[in-house]
């Protein structure tokens, strides 16, 4: 799986303490192997986000994504589930 990030993403990224961005990119490396892992609790959203698909991160922080294509994923937004669907 290739990923793409949005400029939106990426400002927010570094904004995150350093153990989420560990976590982060723990998670990531599971989901380029298998984006389907039980871990990640991967799932389509609706509304609003429904071209989008969320997984876990940590217990709240979660990533929203969209898969542009085949074999690629582009990572819009990450921030805790609050904030995000607000």
């Amino acid at each position: 799986m290739k990923i793409i990030y949005v400029k939106k993403f990426k400002k927010k990224f570094q904004k995150l303490k350093s153990g989420e961005k560990k976590k982060f990119e723990e998670r990531v490396g599971i989901f380029i192997k298998n984006a389907a892992h039980p871990t990640l609790n991967d799932h389509p959203l609706h509304g609003k986000f429904s071209r989008c698909r969320s997984f876990n991160v940590t217990g709240d922080l979660r990533v929203l994504y969209e898969l542009a294509e085949k074999g690629v994923a582009l990572f819009i937004d990450i921030d805790t589930h609050s904030n995000l669907y607000q």
